[in-house]
């Protein structure tokens, strides 16, 4: 009579079993429907022209910003022997040019990540699901930096340079280089 207690009854197993199974495909159907329909290689393509854009939106800030400063100081008329905060007027508003310059560069990847969303907005999702995949194998696969010399340098940290799929498997081999190195001199 204990025995009948420990021992499921073989229609108890099969419906555990069936019920397994149906678990088992429902998953599988909804993972294949949220898994992200783009490629690899396309997923590379699209952050290279999202690094693109940035540059490009960059330059352009800073070059409009640069301008705008310039006009600024060319519209408002200053004194060239007047001191501006203890220095040579001319010093002050060229420094002046090159930091508003240089904030617009600065500027530029806020405005060009609008740009690449708008351009891209139908695969956008995707394209999020994959950079954040992309950048787990990146945090994944990186090295210790720590072990770094001038005969060993650390092979592209956060991944900037991954254009492509070849482009990866390359940083893969130069991390796993890095290691071997860093283990056998130091």
């Amino acid at each position: 009579m204990m025995s009948r207690f420990l021992v499921p009854s073989r229609a108890n197993m099969l419906s555990r079993g069936l019920m397994s199974i149906r678990s088992v495909t429902t998953t599988t159907t909804t993972a294949k429907a949220s898994a992200p329909q783009l490629t690899w290689t396309d997923f590379l393509q699209l952050r290279k022209q999202q690094g693109r854009i940035n540059t490009a939106t960059s330059i352009v800030t800073a070059t409009l910003s640069a301008g705008v400063a310039f006009l600024y100081i060319g519209t408002t008329g200053f004194d060239p022997e007047k001191h501006v905060f203890g220095y040579d007027a001319m010093t002050v508003y060229s420094l002046g040019i090159i930091g508003a310059g240089f904030l617009g560069f600065l500027a530029g990847p806020t405005l060009g990540n609008g740009v690449f969303k708008m351009v891209n907005r139908r695969v956008l999702n995707d394209f999020k699901i994959r950079d954040q995949a992309f950048l787990e194998r990146i945090k994944h696969n990186r090295v210790d930096p720590s072990r770094q010399s001038f005969s060993n340098p650390v092979p592209d940290f956060y991944g900037e340079r991954i254009y492509s799929v070849k482009d990866y498997k390359q940083w893969l081999r130069d991390c796993h280089a890095f290691r071997r190195k860093a283990k056998e001199f130091l």
